[in-house]
């Protein structure tokens, strides 16, 4: 028979353990989860720093030309860190969500069928459309000036570049999403749910939060500003509203990939402070900060609120005419945990 405790210090070690470790779910309680999946992401990402050393420091690219003769080196260590990137964040979140969390790996928006990606290419089309419409106001209004097509930096390959691009901004968009929506929001939508706390309220501030958390992530990049940070804040909600009304991440996927790839290869535009030099139409800013964006790009202006406010019309529609019903999905608050005990 094992010694017991005397009983206020049980009590005690009973109310701390509490604290920490939720029986009935049998996983630690969420801010310890997400602390967990910090440290976790933080580990990997020193990985990924060092792969990222080995591709720029001559011998991983020559690795990589000698695989591949013939091939653009500063392209493919581009496309190989988009890669590493994605599987870093991958990894981490995979073992967070499985082996802290104790959820299903689908639970973070991934039911993928055909259905998915159909809706991701609705959220694709959706991004392009958006920022076509940003070019074409702009330009009709007298903000914008076309200067150039099919447009690349002295000794860049328009084709390359633009392909280059597309593996790079495609990564942006699935680390991004899968950290900040698919993890973060779910994980706090499900653990604000205290006391009277609503499932919907819950889900309203983990949008709010993990949105003011996506602009504070942009705060740092090249010509920002205050407002530049608020309006990144706000497509943070824009990005979320797919995710919050159909418990999927597709829409978002394809929404924040095409925004990006629209607004800086096929427009010429900053992409969040970050000229990526190349543009099919290339085109510069000549009206006001406060309705173009600035140096900072679009969405950083009245423009692209505009645009932010249109496309969650948009998505809301389309959700709408999808599901035949338009509210916010219970999944996302609920997840179905792995191994939870009846």
């Amino acid at each position: 028979m094992s010694p017991r405790l005397p009983e206020p210090l049980g009590w005690l070690l009973d109310r701390v353990v509490w604290l920490g470790w939720n029986r009935a779910e049998r996983r630690p309680r969420l801010p310890i989860r997400l602390a967990l999946a910090v440290v976790l992401l933080a580990l990997l990402g020193r990985g990924a720093v060092a792969v990222g050393r080995f591709l720029t420091d001559g011998a991983g690219g020559t690795a990589l030309a000698s695989a591949l003769p013939g091939s653009e080196v500063g392209p493919l260590v581009r496309v190989a860190a988009a890669l590493v990137s994605v599987a870093t964040v991958a990894l981490a979140v995979g073992i967070a969500a499985v082996g802290l969390d104790r959820r299903r790996l689908s639970d973070l928006g991934f039911h993928v069928d055909r259905e998915w990606w159909i809706d991701c290419a609705f959220g694709s089309a959706l991004g392009v459309a958006l920022m076509a419409g940003i070019v074409l106001v702009g330009v009709a209004a007298g903000w914008f000036r076309v200067t150039d097509t099919l447009y690349a930096s002295p000794g860049a390959s328009f084709l390359v570049l633009g392909a280059t691009l597309l593996v790079t901004f495609a990564g942006v968009s699935i680390t991004e999403e899968l950290a900040v929506r698919g993890y973060l929001l779910t994980n706090l939508a499900e653990g604000l749910r205290i006391g009277p706390v609503t499932g919907r309220t819950a889900l309203a501030v983990a949008v709010l939060l993990t949105s003011g958390l996506f602009g504070l992530l942009h705060a740092a990049n090249p010509n920002a500003t205050l407002a530049s940070t608020a309006t990144i804040a706000f497509a943070g909600v824009f990005l979320a509203a797919g995710y919050v009304l159909s418990g999927e991440l597709d829409i978002p996927l394809g929404l924040h990939f095409s925004w990006n790839y629209a607004q800086g290869v096929l427009f010429g535009f900053p992409v969040s402070g970050v000229r990526v030099g190349v543009a099919l139409v290339r085109t510069r800013e000549t009206g006001p900060d406060l309705v173009t964006g600035g140096r900072f790009g679009p969405e950083a202006g009245l423009l692209g609120v505009a645009a932010i406010l249109l496309g969650i019309v948009a998505i809301a529609g389309w959700v709408r005419a999808r599901t035949g019903r338009l509210g916010l999905a219970p999944e996302v608050w609920t997840p179905d945990l792995r191994w939870r005990e009846r």
